[in-house]
């Protein structure tokens, strides 16, 4: 049965430069074993690099103002380091990392599929878990990054059950993201109501 990890992508631009991006990267057996699959939507940054360069880094971070950084636009300037086998870079604090090559790409017009294998892993701290204010705040980024998508309504009751959480578990770094993430969420329903 395929799993989706919610993870950091790392891609690199045309230009050289480090591009992240919140992924839900689709774990599922292959030929070979294991591997991942990557679906960014039509038009986005990470699909244009995995054409052109064909490889990237799946990063697992619990640090979740990663996630909302880059999703809400507050931040995106994350410190990367470079990888040991892809012409991408890693976060420079995350948790594991995993250096993926395209072996075959599924097009399609919205969400192309890229099947990837791992060329290389690496862990660098342990893995405790999330708290549920760290899972609020992944599932509110998740709302976030289908604002144009779904009802506001729907957006606004899930962002309200989610709130609980963090008034009961977050600490500071769950709440700067919590905040980035309602104040995008604030900005896009002042757009849509003018």
């Amino acid at each position: 049965m395929p799993m989706i990890r919610e993870t950091i992508v790392t891609t690199t631009g045309a230009d050289g430069r480090p591009h992240l991006a919140p992924l839900g990267v689709t774990v599922e057996d292959g030929p070979d074993g294991e591997r991942f699959v990557l679906a960014p939507f039509r038009p986005s940054r990470t699909l244009d690099n995995l054409l052109a360069r064909r490889c990237a880094v799946v990063n697992h971070t619990d640090d979740v103002r990663v996630f909302a950084g880059c999703i809400s636009g507050r931040r995106r300037d994350w410190p990367t380091v470079p990888a040991e086998r892809v012409d991408a870079p890693r976060l420079a604090d995350c948790l594991a990392h995993e250096e993926i090559t395209v072996v075959e790409l599924l097009d399609d017009p919205v969400r192309p599929r890229f099947l990837c294998r791992t060329v290389h892993a690496a862990a660098h701290a342990p893995f405790r878990g999330f708290n549920r204010a760290q899972a609020a705040v992944i599932e509110a980024a998740i709302l976030v990054s289908r604002l144009h998508l779904l009802p506001a309504d729907k957006i606004a009751r899930e962002i309200d059950y989610l709130s609980i959480a963090i008034a009961k578990t977050a600490g500071p770094p769950e709440r700067e993201a919590w905040d980035w993430l309602v104040e995008r969420i604030a900005a896009h329903r002042d757009t849509e109501a003018s």
